[in-house]
C-alpha cells in the first residue's frame, strides 16, 4: 500500500469528508439556528482552538511551530461537537451521523497535518508498519543473517537488541543494515559502519520507514558491487517522548550506550571494521547535532560524521533550560557538551583525519544554517575537514532522505569503503 499520506487523492479524501461531514452537524433550517445558535457554534469553536493552542505553547514539549492546518482541523472537530451540542433537541438524523464522522475525519486530518509538515509517515505502508509494529522490509533474524551465505542483489536488516554494558540504558530494539557484499562468503568483509539517529521523537527504524537509508543503501550498493557501509539504526532517545540529546544525564545514559555499548557489539557480531578512521555517525534533525556532538567528543570512536538540519549543541530549549532538564543543573556538563566550547578546547591533532558534513534546507528558515556556519568554522579550527551545503528543502524527513543519499557517497568515501574512491 505506497499510498502518499503527504499528497495525492488520499490526504485530499479526507479533507473533504471532514469538511462534508462537519457541514452535516451544521446544516439546519431553521432560521433561528442560522441567527442565534450558529454563531456562538462557531465562536466558542474559534475561542476553544486558541485555548487549546496556548495551553500547548505554554505546556507542550514543542520547540517547533505547529502547522495551521493542525488548528484549522482541532476547530472543525470543535465546530463538530458545538452543532450536536448547541442544537440537539431539532438535530435532524443526518446531523446525529455526521457528528462521529466529523470528529473522527477531522482529528484523522490534524494528525496528518503534523505528519505532513514532518514527513514522518510518508505512505499508508509505513505508517500501518509503524503502528503495528510490523518488521521492516527485508528484515531477517540474526541467527539467519549469521548463517545466510551467497550472493544477493538487495541487503538485508536485522533486528538486535544490544545488550547495555556498561551504559545501563534502557533501550528498544535497534536494526542493522548488512549490505548485500556482506553475504558473498562465511569470510565476512570488514566493512566500515555508520551509526543512524533520528529526530526528537523518535523510534530506530524511523531511517527505514522514513528516511528511506535501505532503498538509498541498497542503490549505492548496486552501483558499487554490492559494497555499502553497515548502517546501524540506533535508539537514542529509549522511547518515542523522551529528548536525551545522546548525552549522558536525566534521561539516562545515552551517550554510553552510542559509544560503549554499540561499537564493540556490531564489531563483535558482524565483523565490522573498527577504529574512528571506519566508524562515522549521520543525523537528522536532533539526531544532526548529536551527530557533531558525538565525534566532537568521541574523536577515538567517530572519525566522521554527517549533520542534517541540526543546532549547535544539545538544546532543550535556552541554555539555562538545558542545564536544568537535561544535566540536572550541572552547568559544567554543559560546557563538557558544547561542541564549540570543546573544539576551542582541544589540543593539537586531536582531530587528525577527522571530517564532517554539513546538509541544510533552503527553506528551513536561518536557525539551522548559521548552527552549521558556526560548527563548520569552530571545527576548521580544531582541524577537521568539514563543508557546509544549502539544498532545497524544508525541516522534514524528505529532506532528511535526499541528504542522506549525498552524504552517503562521502561517508563511503570518507570510511575507506572498498570501491568508494
Amino acid at each position: 500500500m505506497d499510498i502518499s499520506l503527504l499528497s495525492g487523492w488520499l490526504p485530499w479524501t479526507f479533507r473533504i469528508l471532514a469538511v462534508v461531514a462537519v457541514v452535516g452537524t451544521l446544516f439546519r433550517l431553521s432560521p433561528f439556528w442560522l441567527r442565534r445558535r450558529l454563531p456562538w457554534v462557531v465562536g466558542g469553536s474559534l475561542a476553544g482552538t486558541g485555548l487549546i493552542a496556548l495551553l500547548v505553547s505554554l505546556f507542550g514539549d514543542v520547540q517547533d511551530p505547529l502547522p495551521f492546518g493542525l488548528w484549522f482541523w482541532v476547530c472543525c472537530a470543535l465546530l463538530g461537537l458545538g452543532g450536536l451540542a448547541a442544537g440537539i433537541r431539532r438535530a435532524r438524523w443526518w446531523n446525529l451521523v455526521a457528528v462521529p464522522v466529523a470528529l473522527g475525519m477531522s482529528l484523522l486530518c490534524a494528525a496528518n497535518s503534523i505528519n505532513i509538515s514532518t514527513g514522518y509517515y510518508p505512505n499508508v505502508n509505513a505508517a500501518f508498519g509503524d503502528l503495528t509494529d510490523a518488521p521492516v522490509p527485508q528484515q531477517m533474524t540474526l541467527e539467519e543473517a549469521l548463517a545466510t551465505v551467497g550472493r544477493s542483489n538487495a541487503g538485508r536488516v536485522v533486528a538486535v537488541d544490544i545488550p547495555a554494558e556498561p551504559s545501563g540504558f534502557k533501550h528498544r530494539r535497534e536494526l542493522v543494515y548488512l549490505p548485500p557484499a556482506w553475504f558473498r562468503s562465511k569470510v565476512r568483509p570488514k566493512l566500515p559502519v555508520v551509526e543512524m539517529i533520528g529526530g526528537q521523537f523518535a523510534a530506530p527504524d524511523n531511517w527505514i520507514r522514513a528516511g528511506g537509508a535501505i532503498s538509498t543503501a541498497d542503490a549505492y550498493a548496486a552501483a558499487h558491487n554490492g559494497y555499502a557501509p553497515i548502517l546501524v539504526m540506533v535508539d537514542a532517545t529509549g522511547n518515542f517522548k523522551t529528548d536525551t540529546e545522546c548525552v549522558n544525564g536525566k534521561p539516562g545514559n545515552a551517550e554510553d550506550h552510542l559509544v560503549k555499548d554499540v561499537p564493540p557489539y556490531i564489531a563483535k557480531t558482524f565483523g565490522s571494521a573498527s577504529g574512528p578512521h571506519s566508524w562515522a555517525v549521520a543525523g537528522w534533525s536532533m539526531g544532526g547535532t548529536c551527530a557533531v556532538d558525538l565525534a566532537v567528543l568521541h574523536p577515538d570512536v567517530f572519525g566522521h560524521f554527517v549533520d542534517i538540519s541540526g543546532d549547535t549543541g544539545p538544546n532543550l530549549g535556552g541554555k539555562q533550560t538545558t542545564i536544568n532538564d537535561l544535566y540536572g543543573g550541572n552547568a559544567a556538563a554543559w560546557d563538557a557538551h558544547d561542541p564549540v566550547t570543546v573544539l576551542g578546547r582541544a589540543k593539537k591533532d586531536a582531530y587528525r583525519g577527522s571530517g564532517g558534513y554539513f546538509l541544510v534546507g533552503d527553506e528551513e528558515g536561518g536557525k539551522h544554517l548559521e548552527s552549521a556556519q558556526i560548527l563548520d568554522r569552530a571545527a576548521r579550527e580544531a582541524g577537521l575537514e568539514t563543508k557546509v551545503e544549502v539544498h532545497p528543502g524544508k525541516h522534514d524527513w524528505q529532506f532528511g532522505t535526499a541528504s542522506f543519499k549525498l552524504a552517503l557517497p562521502w561517508l563511503a568515501q570518507r570510511t575507506g569503503l572498498p570501491g568508494a574512491n
